[in-house]
């Protein structure tokens, strides 16, 4: 009996042992991550807010470069707003994979899987790196083609060229920048994202006017200053991003030892960030149509949408803000099946959108005319754009929740629903109403176009977010 006992205690003490060493080697992803402990009230605003304030700048750095660039003349500012759809496809190609690559590496966090954390991040990695060689060729081989598809002013042709060649070219930065914002994002750390997103907005809006206008001794580089600005931000922001995730960023191990490409990790990661990629690519599509069927009016219109995109974003930017802090959040509670903090995200995010977007309804609706002159508008611009920004003013509040809505698909890992939103709104109503309006002859019914778009956008993010409420999130 003594000696059964000592071969218990033996056992008991060895399997201690056991247990402690397996936790130790668990412990970068045992560690309670904040994602799965604190309020969920607090926890969104905590890591939504540091978005939403990057957000706001890089917002606003968009402003500026458009306010700069419109100091140039009119055709400038037309040819950065035609420019727009290739820069928005970026964008859109960067936080598609971004999206994808964020949701697997939270879930994985969630479900203290370090492996699937780390092949995740070095798969979405690479597939950021195939999304800038395809930039490249677009780049070298395709810009002015696509530039002269919409019009044949020389001078707002090659304004637009020479604008799209640079930024293209160069989107090493933005690829690089946004992978890795992603990653710090996945893990909670929107602290340290922000910071890399405000370096490279403020250096931008520094730069700016000096290479546009020849400050300092600088040469005079007008719409070419402004597309270096840009990409020397990026570039810089990019850097500072992959520096934080190798000091700070401990629960992801980017080791490329023995690293190979697996299909199942790409698949994953495409899965979900296809479609945010091609609803992406449908915001491209309708932001080209847009300027064909306004051009037919006056290049003036075409300059009144740029703006409006440009002011668009200084509302919708905190909402992207805010999706960036909640989409780890649901994928985090996702993985570890905790259904009452995971609805409680969602509720809390429409609910914050919804308000955020009500303050933009107001400022624009109260102050069309001094937003557009910030542009360097003309009177005929006055003139189309005031009824324009009141008009589609309008649809704001149905896309917050629509917005949060698409980002909560994502995060379910069911990106799919997100285009599919998108493709109803932008190409099912959109584009068809605004074409069917403009033949009446009259350019301020065009924009009715957007809020008719949205309420249909809202109604079916209403119907595939019950949908999905039973199927996903119902059992767990």
């Amino acid at each position: 009996m003594k000696e059964f006992q000592t071969v218990q205690k033996k056992n008991k003490i060895g399997g201690n042992i056991m247990e402690q060493t397996a936790v130790r080697q668990e412990q970068p992803v045992q560690r309670e991550n904040k994602m799965g402990t604190m309020p969920v009230d607090k926890l969104l605003l905590s890591m939504a807010l540091p978005m939403v304030v990057s957000m706001l700048v890089q917002a606003l750095y968009n402003i500026v470069d458009s306010v700069f660039v419109a100091q140039l003349s009119e055709n400038a500012l037309t040819a950065v707003s035609m420019a727009f759809p290739v820069q928005n496809l970026m964008i859109g190609l960067a936080t598609g994979i971004g999206v994808g690559m964020n949701a697997f590496v939270s879930k994985n966090l969630g479900q203290h899987n370090q492996e699937g954390v780390n092949k995740s991040a070095l798969h979405g990695i690479f597939l950021e790196f195939i999304n800038y060689l395809i930039f490249l060729c677009i780049g070298l081989f395709a810009v002015q083609k696509f530039m002269q598809t919409q019009t044949n002013i020389s001078d707002i042709v090659e304004s637009g060229t020479t604008y799209l060649r640079i930024v293209c070219i160069c989107s090493f930065g933005i690829f690089t920048q946004v992978a890795f914002e992603r990653l710090l994002q996945s893990t909670g750390k929107t602290l340290l994202s922000m910071t890399t997103q405000l370096t490279g907005a403020i250096i931008n809006i520094i730069l700016d006017p000096i290479l546009i206008f020849g400050l300092f001794g600088m040469p005079k580089l007008g719409i070419a200053g402004a597309a270096i600005a840009t990409v020397i931000g990026q570039i810089v922001a990019g850097t500072f991003a992959v520096i934080l995730n190798l000091k700070k960023n401990k629960e992801i191990h980017l080791h490329l030892k023995g690293f190979r490409l697996e299909k199942e990790y790409l698949g994953r990661i495409l899965y979900v960030g296809i479609p945010s990629v091609l609803m992406v690519a449908i915001g491209s599509v309708m932001s080209y149509g847009m300027n064909l069927i306004l051009m037919t009016f006056s290049s003036t219109a075409v300059a009144v949408f740029g703006a409006y995109y440009k002011l668009q974003s200084f509302v919708f930017m905190p909402i992207f803000g805010l999706n960036n802090g909640m989409v780890p959040i649901v994928s985090f509670n996702l993985g570890a099946r905790n259904k009452e903090r995971l609805v409680k995200t969602i509720k809390l995010s429409i609910c914050y959108a919804v308000g955020i977007m009500l303050i933009g309804l107001v400022i624009i609706q109260a102050i069309p005319g001094p937003l557009l002159k910030m542009f360097n508008a003309s009177e005929q611009m006055l003139s189309i754009g005031i009824p324009a920004l009141r008009i589609i003013s309008v649809s704001f509040v149905f896309a917050g929740f629509s917005i949060i809505a698409s980002s909560t698909f994502q995060a379910l890992g069911n990106g799919i629903l997100s285009m599919l939103v998108s493709f109803v709104r932008q190409l099912m109503f959109l584009l068809p109403v605004a074409f069917l309006l403009s033949k009446l002859g009259n350019v301020d019914l065009v924009w009715l176009a957007f809020p008719i778009a949205e309420i249909a956008a809202v109604t079916v993010s209403a119907i595939f977010l019950k949908y999905l409420y039973n199927k996903v999130i119902k059992d767990l």
